[in-house]
């Protein structure tokens, strides 16, 4: 069985729990979630959860029909193989920075679009809001470039069905 980045979309009651509820059922079957983000939608009773995580095709199916089964699930959206945007936040500290390193830094988030949010005399704080591949890469040129002084903080994906196409 070959194993697959999966990503799903759950349209949820916003009621105390649920968080809980959703999150243990993949617990208790022993699913490890790769990222689980929850927010309001435009109706104040409704959340929407983008959760990814790695399984066959037939854990995945067995994980869609649970989810469907759970009373406070509205609906359940497959986003494994149609078009997609997704994002996810990310902030990368580098501390004991010396001149030198944060104009590093600087050139870095400017050749690849990352904000720097924040900065004092030795720490420089930046901001990435891209794709997990190009996060990953991200903290990986950090970790490369400043070896043991950086702090990594991540969110979740958040995804939503493409218009006309993805990854724009």
């Amino acid at each position: 069985m070959s194993l697959k980045k999966r990503w799903i979309c759950l349209y949820v009651e916003n009621e105390i729990g649920v968080l809980a509820r959703i999150s243990g059922l993949f617990s208790s079957k022993s699913y490890n979630l790769d990222s689980i983000t929850v927010g309001e939608t435009e109706d104040n009773t409704i959340s929407r959860m983008t959760i990814s995580f790695t399984s066959d095709d037939r854990t995945f199916e067995q994980v869609k029909k649970q989810l469907n089964r759970s009373v406070e699930v509205i609906k359940v959206v497959d986003y494994t193989d149609i078009p997609i945007h997704k994002k996810e936040i990310l902030f990368i500290k580098v501390t004991s920075c010396s001149n030198e390193d944060k104009d590093e830094v600087f050139r870095i988030a400017n050749a690849f679009d990352f904000k720097i949010t924040d900065y004092d005399r030795h720490n420089v704080l930046i901001e990435c809001v891209q794709t997990e591949a190009k996060n990953n890469n991200a903290i990986k040129l950090f970790k490369e470039s400043f070896p043991n002084r950086i702090e990594v903080v991540r969110g979740g994906s958040v995804a939503v069905e493409a218009i006309s196409m993805s990854e724009r």
